[in-house]
């Protein structure tokens, strides 16, 4: 098909092409600014099925056409607690092209692992928190509880037998999973998976017995039967269970934790980039539809700017220090 799009007076369609975001500095109409036909790779240190993952993929086609038609692409990294997907994202280009979406994990990670391969705060750029989903805890269907009062008679019944599973060593799974057995007292053996499609896999057929979820990950589960929710993990009930307790009005108000997912770009983007990718997240977020399923999941945006995720991100990594030594978190 012919390319029909008009030219500045003595600018071939070549040159046109070859000008690109440039010719937006010579005076062309902003429209060409906003034009990309670059792709832009959106790396989730999480797999597929996961919170972030769903929400990403909700927003992909609002965020493609908030970028003026720009193509995108989301690539799942999980491992290593996100470690292998965040290094990837630090170690891309800053052209604005790759960005990542991270998780609670990012602020976790430099408290439970002695190393890692970049710096959490300094090698990133921040760009905005998106927002954030509840958490639930749930058990297989196979386990004879309903409640965190059962599940607690359980587990102090058979002390080191009954399974926790989470998404990964030193995830913020792990960490709101154990946090839960910290606050009701007893122990399990914890079980580590590759992301959070094979734990929920494994917690449906019961072969493990239990584990933190972010509700979106298990929305659907909960309401087919094949999971059972024993309390949601945060401040309040969530309007699609309002029937489901939280943990805290269950008598252990210790359990306290929500997920969040915020967008990063490598260190060293330019102003002009991150504003660009900022607002068209603003934008693709702000869309009905994609407003109307945060809704359903219960999912909360926050959209702020880029130095106050800074501020969220420094903030939540001193506060994670504190609850990964109060769970006393532990790799395998």
């Amino acid at each position: 098909m012919t390319d029909r799009t008009p030219s500045p007076k003595g600018i071939t369609r070549r040159h046109f092409l070859a000008l690109g975001a440039t010719a937006a500095v010579a005076g062309f109409p902003a429209i060409v600014r906003a034009q990309n036909t670059a792709l832009l790779r959106i790396l989730l240190p999480t797999g597929p099925g996961s919170s972030v993952d769903l929400i990403m993929r909700s927003a992909q086609g609002a965020l493609s056409k908030a970028l003026g038609g720009q193509p995108t692409v989301i690539e799942n990294l999980p491992s290593a607690g996100g470690i292998v997907g965040t290094s990837a994202i630090v170690k891309a280009s800053p052209d604005g092209n790759t960005i990542g979406v991270v998780s609670n994990n990012h602020a976790v990670n430099p408290s439970v692992f002695k190393k890692l391969p970049y710096n959490s705060l300094d090698d990133i750029t921040p760009i905005t928190v998106i927002g954030g989903s509840p958490f639930v805890f749930v058990v297989s269907p196979k386990l004879a509880a309903t409640n965190v009062k059962e599940l607690q008679a359980l587990i102090k019944a058979r002390p080191g037998e009954l399974n926790l599973g989470s998404s990964g060593n030193g995830t913020i799974i792990q960490l709101a999973g154990e946090m839960m057995i910290t606050e009701i007292g007893g122990s399990t053996r914890h079980i580590p998976y590759k992301g959070m499609g094979p734990m929920i896999t494994d917690l449906m057929g019961g072969q493990v017995d239990m584990g933190a979820s972010g509700l979106a990950a298990v929305i659907g589960q909960i309401k087919a039967g094949t999971l059972r929710p024993i309390g949601i993990m945060g401040k309040a009930r969530v309007s699609a269970f309002p029937d489901i307790p939280t943990v805290a009005e269950q008598g252990f108000p210790g359990v306290d934790i929500s997920g969040w997912f915020a967008t990063i770009g490598p260190k060293g983007m330019p102003a002009e980039q991150v504003k660009r990718l900022h607002d068209a997240l603003v934008a693709a977020f702000s869309d009905p539809e994609v407003k109307a399923g945060f809704a359903k999941r219960d999912d909360f945006l926050i959209l702020n700017s880029p130095e106050d995720s800074a501020k969220f991100l420094s903030s939540e990594q001193a506060r994670y220090a504190v609850l990964v030594k109060k769970a006393n978190v532990t790799l395998d």
